[in-house]
């Protein structure tokens, strides 16, 4: 078979390669460039939808950290504001396993394209509801009720964002660069952080946080959800207008039951592999993103401002090393970085978190290099996920794959929370259990990594 043949392989050598000075412009040229220039497109639209989606997500974290009061009775202790504060980010994560079962299917079934544009439109409309919530004093419990409720609603539609975005840059990239593309892709992810964070401090800076009344617990924590509102709107507008469906998966044959199929015979075992590395993966970054914040806040007192500009230059620093990190897994292998991460979750990792919990804080710049360096640790391993779970499944099932094995893995980390408090019981001390949480979660990625194969080299097509 000529490389016409198969035009979107012959976009990915050319794409890969380079393409002759000298070519002359036939209707085959045409049609490559055609897919070259789709591509890129659809490389910037999972970016952009990463983005939004790690904007939405990670808004509790960032923005509603300072103004839970809002949604708060005064009487509680600083644990279980602790541990509120966490399961509403919680709540979001446990919604995006369904979310990823229901599209990764339809993503299979109907086309990745029209999944995305499903699923954007729907946590658009529900992060736009959330900025409207009235506070405790308002509707009393039924405030916190609705903000969690919502929040797992909204984790359902985000749950179909990657599970049809993802795939879809996937089946365009180029073999030789997936790794980059893949690392481009989750930069939105502590970009979406430095975002929301500048955000946060730059309304901290502006008016008061400091009471249930204040301008901040009131209104101010509102704009950053209507700006990820909007973000959503736009970006799912430049992709029904610019984003075409995959090639790949247009000329794959279609399977009848994709979601049955991922737990049959090889499929299963590749799934429980990836369950393995990515329930890991998800327990070293609940250790660090989400928990780490409310710790600081709750526990050891540090400031919101301090707290905010900690995780604005940690994420800055994660920024920049996913590029790096995603070219160094298409030259080593993604599996060799997977376990490489694995054994820092554990070692390093916990080190540096024993060093920032027990430092008292003497200095800010103390606090913040021990929060990059906990952040190091455990964050970058993402830049080689993308690629490495699109490439263990094939066509068939690769979005009900992908989507389920990134999702349903989110299951039992979600509720670090909960094995926190039980960890208290047993006596370790309250701000050292997410110490335990990051080392579990290493010593999970560093097994299942070396349970599976290499991937950089298979033909996604």
């Amino acid at each position: 078979m000529s490389p016409m043949d198969n035009p979107a392989r012959a976009a990915s050598d050319l794409t890969a390669h380079g393409a002759p000075a000298h070519a002359s412009r036939t209707p085959a040229r045409d049609s490559i460039d055609g897919l070259r220039r789709a591509g890129r497109r659809a490389l910037l639209a999972a970016f952009l939808g990463f983005f939004v989606d790690m904007f939405d997500i990670y808004l509790p974290v960032v923005v509603l950290a300072p103004a839970m009061v809002y949604f708060e009775p005064d009487s509680l202790s600083p644990v279980l504001k602790s541990t509120l504060y966490y399961i509403v980010f919680a709540l979001s994560l446990v919604g995006r396993p369904a979310g990823s079962a229901i599209f990764g299917h339809l993503s299979d079934k109907i086309g990745r394209r029209k999944v995305t544009v499903i699923s954007m439109a729907g946590f658009a409309v529900v992060t736009l509801l959330i900025g409207l919530l009235p506070g405790y004093e308002q509707w009393g419990p039924a405030s916190m009720a609705l903000l969690v409720a919502m929040r797992f609603v909204d984790g359902v539609f985000l749950g179909g964002e990657y599970t049809g975005a993802n795939p879809l840059a996937m089946e365009y990239a180029p073999k030789e660069q997936r790794g980059l593309w893949s690392a481009c892709i989750h930069t939105g992810f502590p970009l979406a952080l430095v975002a929301m964070s500048l955000l946060t401090i730059s309304l901290l800076n502006r008016i008061p946080s400091d009471t249930r009344h204040s301008a901040y617990a009131v209104w101010g924590w509102r704009i950053p959800f209507f700006v990820g509102a909007l973000l959503a709107f736009c970006v799912l507008v430049y992709f029904v207008r610019c984003v075409p469906e995959s090639p790949v998966w247009r000329a794959a044959t279609k399977v009848k039951a994709p979601l049955l199929e991922l737990f049959r015979g090889a499929n299963r075992r590749i799934f429980v592999q990836i369950f393995l590395v990515m329930t890991g993966i998800w327990f070293m970054l609940n250790a660090v993103t989400p928990v780490l914040p409310g710790v600081l806040l709750t526990v050891r007192h540090a400031s919101s401002l301090t707290v905010t500009y900690a995780q604005l230059i940690s994420n800055l620093v994660l920024a920049a090393s996913f590029v790096p990190f995603g070219l160094l897994g298409q030259k080593i292998g993604r599996r060799t970085i997977l376990w490489l991460f694995g054994l820092a979750g554990c070692t390093a990792g916990p080190l540096f978190y024993t060093l920032l919990v027990r430092s008292g804080f003497k200095s800010n710049a103390e606090l913040i290099l021990l929060v990059t360096l906990v952040n190091l640790c455990a964050i970058p391993v993402w830049s080689n996920i993308t690629a490495y779970l699109n490439e263990r499944f094939s066509t068939g099932v690769r979005a009900s794959g992908f989507g389920v094995g990134y999702g349903a893995a989110m299951l039992l980390p979600a509720f670090s929370s909960v094995y926190m408090l039980g960890l208290k019981g047993l006596g370790i001390p309250y701000e050292y259990t997410e110490i335990v949480i990051l080392a579990l979660g290493g010593l999970l990625t560093l097994i299942g990594a070396l349970l599976g194969p290499e991937t950089r080299h298979v033909d996604i097509a």
